[in-house]
């Protein structure tokens, strides 16, 4: 039976459960998560050790975890918890996966085969990565995340003007420029090596989170690590679920999220779909006063200029019609957002309309 929204049963949220990561998703009711975010082994196949020039050892991942005898072993590795998140993704949820070369293009395959329907394929570009110290091949400067719809019906969240804002008002690309995990944010142990050979930048969970889900929904990690996922969750007032099988990390994590102080007001982190907000005809802010019949309204360069009317439209010369029939006309453009072309005067700037539209839509809030 799938669960409705919002209703994974308490004992699960905000903890970390301890063990495999089949096993505990198939715990879960099915149908209840709305985002899954997963950091899977990359089976990075590494033979021997890496030495600098220097010839001292890098730091690189050779964990049991991430060591498979065979990539049919890694297949049905990956098969198996694909399968397991499915299951528990509400059918308007999304899932990302992020991988090297070593293994995202076996996991697209998979996520293909098993029904999921991709969404975008996003680049995260590293502003410092590791040399390749070997000097046999390129230095490998990225990682790609896959983003997937549960079903390609489905109407899974993206908070489009939220990446908007995010990126200084233009569309967010799929290539996101950030760095490894450095400096403060990086754990460490007591003899100062990494807590986590794989630890991912806040940066980049803040965006996969903010992206794909909204304020009290529910984010699984099934490769909580040391709980990244989890931190970020919890700041952005989603809650969220880890699995983890190793205990080291299960308590790094949970004094890590401890330490986490979530946004207290819950506007402060969601950004409504402007289709969603309340509409408010250019004419109410005529009847409220907020501008009088015959102001003066410009384009931002001062190039075209309209008086407003009583009844609600504004006149360019001879004319007459709405702020956005009006800005085509006098562009000789086919069409034309108002709120956004006509500006008004006030102590001696000129100051967006919409700004007074703002004003009334927060009184209705």
């Amino acid at each position: 039976m799938v669960c409705a929204m919002n209703d994974l049963p308490k004992k699960y949220l905000n903890r970390i459960l301890h063990g495999n990561c089949v096993k505990a998703m198939n715990s879960l009711p099915e149908g209840s998560v709305q985002t899954v975010f997963a950091d899977p082994p990359y089976n990075l196949q590494l033979e021997g050790d890496l030495l600098r020039p220097n010839n001292s050892k890098v730091d690189a991942v050779d964990d049991a975890w991430d060591q498979f005898d065979s990539f049919a072993a890694y297949d049905e590795f990956t098969e198996d918890w694909l399968t397991a998140a499915r299951r528990v993704l509400k059918p308007d949820g999304t899932l990302w996966v992020i991988g090297s070369y070593h293994n995202i293009f076996r996991v697209g395959r998979i996520l293909q085969d098993l029904g999921f329907w991709i969404l975008n394929d996003v680049v995260w570009v590293k502003t410092n990565p590791m040399p390749n110290f070997r000097g046999r091949r390129f230095t490998n400067a990225h990682e790609t995340m896959i983003w997937c719809s549960r079903d390609k019906n489905s109407k899974y969240t993206f908070n489009y003007e939220a990446m908007k804002n995010l990126n200084d008002d233009l569309q967010m690309r799929s290539d996101w420029t950030m760095p490894l995990c450095t400096g403060k944010e990086r754990l460490k142990q007591n003899d100062g090596s990494k807590a986590h050979p794989t630890q991912k930048p806040e940066g980049l969970l803040h965006r996969v989170i903010l992206s794909s889900s909204k304020v009290g929904d529910v984010v699984l990690d099934p490769f909580f690590g040391t709980g990244t996922t989890g931190a970020v969750a919890k700041r952005l007032k989603r809650s969220y679920v880890g699995i983890e099988q190793n205990k080291k990390y299960v308590k790094i994590a949970r004094e890590r999220i401890s330490k986490v102080i979530a946004v207290e007001d819950h506007t402060l982190v969601e950004t409504p779909a402007k289709r969603t907000e309340p509409r408010i005809p250019f004419g109410r802010l005529i009847e409220r006063g907020l501008l009088e019949p015959g102001v003066i309204l410009c384009d931002n360069k001062r190039r075209h200029s309209v008086r407003v009317r009583a009844d609600g439209t504004v006149a360019a010369g001879e004319f007459r019609g709405s702020i956005h029939q009006v800005g085509a006309h006098v562009q000789k453009a086919p069409s034309c957002n108002g709120w956004q072309y006509w500006f008004f005067e006030a102590g001696g700037q000129l100051v967006p309309i919409d700004i007074l539209r703002q004003q009334l839509r927060a009184e209705l809030h």
